[in-house]
Order: structure tokens, then sequence, then C-alpha cells
């Protein structure tokens, strides 16, 4: 677990993590957010996750937040779930933070940067390329 400079006087245990992702009007679009933040709670030491869309579903980053707090956050890391730095991780994200964390006083809140080149995106990348040649192969053409 990588702890918060800035905050070194909050304990781990009462750091929130929220995971947003843009949202969809598909149902497997929202519900794949669903499945990354259980496997995200199985890999990580942060006791505190919740799941966020930034639009179009439920749950929002404000009611996200309200859920950290009442598990105790302290300091909420907002993590976009998105590949590329852009307009939402520049502007939209940090300003629907603010207006959540504005309706809990005394609670800190950051915003992550997105994946964008991590090292890791590159085997990511070759394994799903080797996969589709593999089921192409297997005679599935997708």
């Amino acid at each position: 677990m990588i702890l918060p400079q800035q905050s070194p006087a909050i304990p781990p245990k009462n750091i929130a993590v929220i995971l947003v992702d843009h949202g969809s009007r598909r149902a497997e679009s929202n519900d794949m957010l669903l499945e990354v933040v259980a496997a995200f709670r199985q890999h990580s030491a942060w006791k505190i996750i919740e799941p966020a869309h930034m639009e179009l579903a439920e749950p929002s980053i404000a009611s996200a937040f309200a859920r950290c707090v009442e598990q105790g956050a302290q300091l909420v890391v907002v993590f976009p779930y998105f590949l590329s730095p852009g307009r939402h991780w520049h502007e939209d994200i940090p300003r629907l933070a603010a207006e959540a964390a504005a309706n809990h006083l005394g609670v800190e809140y950051r915003v992550a940067e997105p994946i964008g080149l991590h090292p890791l995106m590159l085997q990511i990348i070759d394994e799903r390329i080797a996969n589709s040649l593999d089921s192409r192969l297997r005679g599935n053409d997708n």
C-alpha cells in the first residue's frame, strides 16, 4: 500500500478509494466496473473501496463519496478508471469530487491520474493481441 505524502496524519484505515468510470446506459458496461472494484478489493489493502460513474448511471461520485465517509473516510482518493487524460480527468471529475467533498466538511480528497501509459499496459496490449490470434486459430473470428 502506498500512502499519500500530503496527509501523513490520516491512518490508512481512514483513506478511501473511489474507482470511477464514465458510466453508460448499457448495464453490462456498468457491471464491468463492479467486477473491477471487486477484484481491486481482493488485491488491495485499502479498506474502503467504492465504485462510481461520472454520469449516466448510479452510483454517482457524490453517493460513492458519502458511502466512503459513512465508513470512516477522512481522505477520499478518486481514481479515474480511464486510459487517457482528457476533459473528464482535467475538469469534470475534479469538479464532481469537489462538489461531493463540499457536503462533508473536514474530509479531504485527491484525484489520481488515469491509467495512461503505464508499462503494464504494454503487456496487456500484447496479451489481448495474442488472445485474439489464439481465438482466430481456434475458428472464433471475434
